[in-house]
């Protein structure tokens, strides 16, 4: 299972690399001195998504915070875990909630490397998500701004705050490299 929970501590040294308390992310750089809160967490999220790159997973990570703290992590599992649902959304939902013995996420915030699709976006109205942080836009199939936004839709319940395009380059990266070398080159 590619799921990491717990909580990171600033390595010994000033390569702004992270060591994990315990996790699959051993000494990957998570930060920058110059990164806003929100590229922070994104960084983390593009770790979780590496590891899942790793597993032969498609490379979409996320991450879970509330105030401020890192509940848990995920990479796409799918491929692994025989999971049509195994998203990395979907596993930081379902794993956060067990932790939290509470289905309903309210005062968190989802980063993910990649827009959600429908199924994730209407997850995180379901479980009361209050905000989510993607990176790279999906033409294909995104559901917050892309090909339909679930999050504006007429008649919900739950309002969700949204912010798309950070790290965007990066995240981006991230699946062009995964895709190019399953092409072969």
């Amino acid at each position: 299972m590619y799921l990491i929970a717990g909580a990171y501590r600033p390595a010994n040294g000033d390569n702004g690399a992270m060591e994990s308390t315990g996790n699959l992310l051993e000494n990957v750089a998570l930060e920058k001195p110059t990164d806003t809160p929100d590229e922070r967490w994104m960084r983390h999220a593009l770790a979780a998504a590496q590891q899942a790159a790793t597993a032969g997973e498609v490379p979409v990570g996320a991450v879970l915070v509330r105030e401020g703290k890192l509940l848990v992590a995920a990479g796409n599992a799918p491929i692994g875990l025989h999971d049509p649902t195994a998203h990395a959304e979907m596993l930081v939902m379902r794993t956060a909630a067990a932790q939290l013995a509470d289905y309903r996420l309210g005062g968190t915030t989802l980063y993910v490397t990649l827009e959600p699709c429908a199924m994730c976006a209407a997850a995180m109205l379901h479980a009361r998500v209050e905000r989510v942080v993607f990176g790279a836009w999906d033409p294909r199939v995104g559901a917050v701004g892309s090909r339909l936004n679930l999050f504006q839709m007429p008649g919900q319940n739950h309002r969700i705050d949204f912010i798309g395009g950070v790290l965007a380059t990066e995240c981006g990266a991230v699946l062009k490299r995964f895709f190019a070398a399953k092409r072969g080159g």
